[in-house]
């Protein structure tokens, strides 16, 4: 328990320390593995859903081309002559 008042003497001066320390009680410790661990599982799990939403919006099943959508927008061209 390093709490407690400290003092030090250069034998010049002297000076006192209070030092309050707090224990975590209920703390899990984690080491190099473990975060190495959650980032790359976070990174994996980033990818997988860019890859859900790009199958999902990614693809125009079914849309007429380009080439169709402009012979449906100007169907009478004497008009634009």
């Amino acid at each position: 328990d390093p709490r407690g008042l400290y003092t030090c003497d250069t034998g010049k001066r002297m000076a006192k320390l209070q030092v309050h320390y707090r224990m975590c009680q209920n703390c899990i410790e984690v080491d190099a593995a473990t975060v190495s661990g959650i980032v790359i599982a976070d990174v994996v799990a980033t990818a997988l859903l860019a890859v859900a939403v790009y199958c999902v919006t990614g693809h125009d099943r079914g849309h007429l081309s380009r080439a169709s959508d402009r012979q449906n927008l100007i169907a009478n061209e004497q008009l634009y002559q």
